[in-house]
């Protein structure tokens, strides 16, 4: 059977092609440049400290460096040539910068100082010393690649350090020991690359800062733990800060890889859920310049209102950003909230430290090492004096940090070795005797250079010579630096029960069974179970994926007293507590929180237009509805939306009021209505009897009066507030008291219609129902059929209130019919009203001297235009209560007005002021029976008020025996007939014949046949001859004078 192919053989020549070639063009960059000359010299230097069991350490101790094409080349003319690995953008990479002090340099420190601690713990690993490989990854994961091949060195082939050479005696191989466990590396992108070559030799890994989410996964990351959680609860974390401070509109910042895409994309798919909206997306390429940053920032600030800007970027990006708002004048304009990289480091903000003002970082929650930074700040760098003899290294305070030498060679691969695994302390100082970069950081904190003979470096620079002797200033614990140490406890202690379990629990060293190096796979077991209280005070525990669980600190860049420091505002666990008292930002008063949204959220009663995902406008509802869930929701009719707009409150009803406008101006047309109407009144009843009056037809004048009071007195049912009663009387009294008017006018203009426009074959027979009495019967008969009807409707429809709602936020309250009812309900009243209005018409040609149906005529006239004004008002302004009952008011005022002034006012100005046209003529007698000469009563002509020519109408009963006795005999021949209507005429007008008897005459002379027509007070008489009826017996005269009066 065929044997399938090493997969794992073939992965593992595939990493160690690509090793051997970085290694090969790092070698030549460093033989080629001369610029970066003294870099590189610290670069290929690693710290390998022996022990019984070794610890490999990866920390970023140099910036990763590109150099463009400009520097490459003039780089290259100097050495003779130029060698080297092409970059993205034309640039020419070489991986090693200046030293990250933070990052670097406190964080190796922070190793060393924990194994320190360790190995002089008699309770973790007794007798059993812990040594260490610590190498630079210059923040590059390919360069973090080449430089993890040590730690796989011993399982693939011999190295030339493994040779020690003593007394000139032969080469003797001494094997350096395996790798037990890799404390690192820093960047996500370096562990990645870094587990997928310890996967392959089954090394464990517990890294201190790296973060992203992908490195969870086990099946492809089976060996790595680490004790900072990961990017997606930073992320949660985040999501719940920039919530918490109310901003709705950010930007994002991420740096290109695993560390920066995969935190940024959590963010975004978390802060979407929350919300939160994404202004701008930017990512920082690995190589990207400084024409790029500013681009970014350029991006940035086209959103204006998108101030938060949430970055997932490393340390020198970070710094890089800031940097570019001050070239381009941005600072100010953006709130920073950056990553657990940035945390609570100097690095990022030094020399710019106002860019940064106000920004919040995230770090995993820890305290500080108090042991640690008394460390630190002791360390020195070392001198030839102290570090430079074994016997030098001897410890000078009797014990604390104990100080030994171990042999070293130099190795055949241009790594120099350090010599020294411990300190040497001298009083408070602590000489830094096993850290190669350690000088090169104190040459950057204090802008110094070390003499060339002491450190081998070029001379000839500008700055001044470093003491070594000068206390550290501007120092900070970094943030991890507490993680460090943990991940360093956490692998002691797992290979501590490794050994107790497998070696006995008495065990002082190791056993056969663990040597040379504890099982990869089994030590991982023990990593996976460790639980413990870690130097900081916090429990040291993994989940199932190897991570920590979720604990954050929050941190805040302020300004206090000219001095910038971070400040712990809150704390995540599974939720925020954040100290809004502590937050401080530039140009704002404290407790004031600058704003990040696109768009102020609507008030209540508005709902929002989207322009984009995050933007909208605010669009206002209706006023007669509440918005809710970005919907307007209308209220029901007699609801309006409450002072908040979510909901609604019942209106309350209006009506008018006395005081209002509206009903001032009626009620006191009303008012002069009925005091002129009283007045009238007044003055027929007290002139009862006079030519006048008794001419006007008093019992029809008596009815008019009536109506047109009730029509004044209706505006105060149409005007009060509506309730049974006052609707009840409006129903009833509106349309009777305007058909007790025009029924009374109608009676009067159809009887005067019916005396004069007789046909000629009715002679001079009387009309029939012309009386008084039948003038009263058959107006109140004409009345009664309103009366009737509104009674009849008042008791199917029982009289009640009702709201109408006119507009969308007005209730009103009426009575409980409609507009259209009421209006029907005065059909009849129109029905009269047309009636009167042609029977005026049709006695408009009578003679002058009646002039009474003129004013009849021009009664009617008016009150048709009013009427037709009123419709068209009334139902044209049906959304206005107020105008709608105002002109019903003022137009039944106008009504009885027109009646009023048309018709009485000029009797009452003849009784009143014209008092000597209302008397008998003087010198006519009236002789009552016997054989007393009989004769007319003589009246002044009056034909301003309808009187003029009246005969027999001031005295009936007085008048009618003369009138009777003068047209009893009638002449016998056509000449004396004539004769005789011409003295009927002067009998009627002393003065001259009227006109129309004059030609009457005339034509009955002429033709045989005669008409004259004679005014007698408010009635009319024509007297009619012809050929073949020329005589009338004195029966029918009677009955005829009877009935003129």
């Amino acid at each position: 059977m065929k044997k399938k192919p090493c997969h794992r053989c073939w992965l593992l020549l595939s990493v160690l092609v690509m090793a051997t070639l970085a290694r090969s063009v790092s070698s030549q960059l460093t033989f080629t440049f001369q610029q970066p000359q003294r870099e590189s010299e610290y670069a290929h230097h690693l710290i390998r400290i022996p022990g019984d069991i070794v610890f490999g350490g990866l920390f970023p101790m140099h910036e990763h460096l590109v150099l463009s094409d400009h520097a490459a080349t003039d780089g290259a003319s100097g050495s003779g040539g130029a060698a080297g690995s092409s970059s993205g953008g034309g640039g020419l990479e070489f991986p090693c910068g200046a030293i990250k002090e933070e990052k670097g340099i406190q964080r190796l420190e922070a190793m060393l100082y924990a194994l320190d601690l360790i190995n002089d713990d008699p309770n973790i690993l007794p007798n059993i010393t812990i040594g260490a490989v610590i190498l630079d990854t210059c923040s590059s994961d390919t360069h973090a690649l080449d430089q993890s091949m040590e730690f796989v060195r011993s399982y693939m082939n011999k190295d030339a350090s493994e040779y020690q050479c003593e007394s000139g005696e032969a080469p003797r191989y001494v094997p350096h020991k395996p790798i037990t466990g890799v404390i690192g590396a820093s960047f996500s992108t370096e562990s990645i690359m870094v587990a997928n070559i310890l996967r392959l030799f089954k090394i464990p890994q517990i890294s201190y800062a790296s973060t992203s989410a992908e490195l969870s996964d086990k099946s492809r990351f089976e060996y790595f733990s680490r004790v900072v959680p990961p990017d997606n609860f930073q992320a949660q974390a985040l999501v719940e800060m920039v919530r918490q401070l109310g901003w709705k509109y950010v930007s994002t910042v991420a740096v290109e890889g695993d560390y920066g895409e995969k935190g940024i994309a959590s963010f975004v798919t978390l802060a979407e859920s929350a919300g939160i909206c994404i202004a701008v997306s930017e990512k920082i390429l690995r190589r990207a310049e400084d024409a790029d940053y500013d681009r970014i920032i350029e991006r940035l600030s086209q959103k204006s209102s998108a101030r938060g800007v949430v970055m997932f970027a490393d340390e020198d990006e970070t710094r890089r950003m800031l940097a570019a708002t001050m070239r381009l004048n941005k600072t100010g304009q953006f709130l920073w909230v950056g990553s657990d990289s940035w945390g609570a480091k100097l690095h990022p903000v030094r020399d710019q430290e106002f860019a940064a003002e106000g920004a919040i970082t995230i770090l995993p929650k820890r305290s500080s090492l108090a042991g640690f930074d008394t460390y630190f700040k002791a360390l020195r760098p070392k001198t030839a004096k102290v570090c430079g003899s074994v016997g030098g290294l001897a410890n000078h305070n009797g014990g604390g940090l104990a100080a030994g030498a171990a042999s070293s060679a130099a190795n055949a691969t241009g790594f120099g070795e350090n010599q020294y695994y411990r300190n040497a302390v001298k009083g408070s100082r602590i000489y830094n005797c096993r850290n190669p970069w350690f000088r090169q950081f104190w040459e950057q904190h204090f802008k110094c250079r070390f003499n060339t003979s002491a450190s081998g470096s070029a001379g000839g620079t500008n700055l001044p010579e470093c003491k070594g002797g000068d206390k550290l200033t501007y120092y900070e614990q970094e943030g991890l630096v507490p993680f460090v140490v943990d991940a360093v406890y956490a692998m002691a202690h797992a290979v501590h029960r490794m050994i107790t379990d497998v070696c006995g629990p008495d065990a002082r060293e190791l056993c056969d069974e663990l040597k040379p190096a504890p099982s990869g796979r089994n030590l991982l077991k023990y990593i996976r179970n460790v639980n413990f209280i870690g130097p900081q005070g916090q429990p040291v525990r993994f989940n199932k994926d190897g991570d920590a669980y979720g604990s954050y600190s929050f941190y805040q860049y302020q300004r206090h007293g000219g001095k910038y420091d971070y400040v712990r505002i809150g704390d995540w666990s599974a939720s925020l507590v954040l100290n809004m008292s502590m937050l401080a930002w530039p140009n704002s008063t404290r407790g004031t929180i600058p704003r990040s949204i696109c768009s102020e959220a609507c008030p209540n009663g508005y709902i929002r237009n989207f322009q984009d995902q995050c933007c909208w406008s605010c669009v206002s509802c209706r006023e007669d509805s509440y918005s809710f869930n970005d919907t307007c929701v209308a209220c029901a009719p007699g609801y309006a939306p409450n002072l908040e707009h979510n909901g609604c409150d019942k209106i309350p009803a209006e009506h008018l009021t006395w005081d209002s406008p509206w009903a001032i101006v009626p009620l006191v047309f009303s008012a002069l209505g009925v005091t002129a109407t009283l007045f009238t009144l007044t003055v027929f009843l007290r002139y009862n009897s006079t030519p006048v009056i008794m001419a006007s037809g008093r019992e029809l004048c008596y009815l008019l009066l009536t109506g047109i009071l009730m029509c004044y007195l209706m505006a105060i049912p149409i005007l009060a507030k509506p309730n049974m009663f006052t609707c009840s009387v409006l129903r009833v009294g509106l349309g009777f008291a305007l058909c007790l008017c025009y029924s009374s006018i109608l009676t009067k203009t159809n009887r005067i219609s019916r005396i004069f426009n007789r046909g000629s074959k009715a002679g001079i027979k009387r009309p029939s129902y012309t009386s008084p009495k039948s003038q009263i019967v058959i107006c109140c008969g004409l009345a009664s059929v309103q009366l009737g009807g509104s009674l009849l409707w008042l008791l199917i429809e029982r009289p009640s209130t009702k709201e109408v709602h006119p507009q969308p936020l007005t209730a009103v309250l009426t009575c409980g019919v409609s507009n259209l009812s009421l209006v029907l309900s005065l059909l009849y009243n129109m029905l009269l009203i047309i009636l009167c209005t042609f029977y005026a018409f049709k006695t408009r040609k009578i003679p002058e001297n009646f002039n009474e149906a003129k004013y009849i005529g021009f009664t009617m006239y008016s009150t048709c235009i009013v009427w037709l004004a009123f419709v068209a008002i009334y139902f044209g302004t049906y959304n206005d209560y107020k105008i709608q009952t105002a002109t019903l008011c003022v137009c039944v005022n106008i009504s009885a007005s027109v009646a009023l002034g048309c018709l009485f006012v000029p009797k009452v100005y003849i009784v009143l002021f014209q008092p000597y046209k209302n008397v008998r003529t003087p010198g006519s007698g009236v002789q009552r029976g016997g054989d007393h000469h009989r004769g007319l009563n003589k009246f002044s002509s009056s034909g301003g008020v309808g009187v003029a020519g009246i005969v027999g109408a001031a005295t009936p009963s007085h008048s009618q025996q003369p009138l009777a006795s003068s047209i009893s005999h009638p002449p016998a021949t056509l000449s004396s007939a004539t004769q005789s209507m011409t003295s009927l005429s002067r009998f009627a007008n002393p003065t001259t014949p009227t006109a129309t008897t004059t030609a009457a005459a005339s034509s009955l002379t002429s033709s045989h046949k005669a008409i004259s027509t004679i005014s007698f007070g408010s009635a009319t008489v024509a007297v009619q001859a012809n050929g073949s009826d020329t005589n009338q017996s004195r029966s029918e005269a009677e009955r005829d004078a009877n009935n003129l009066s």
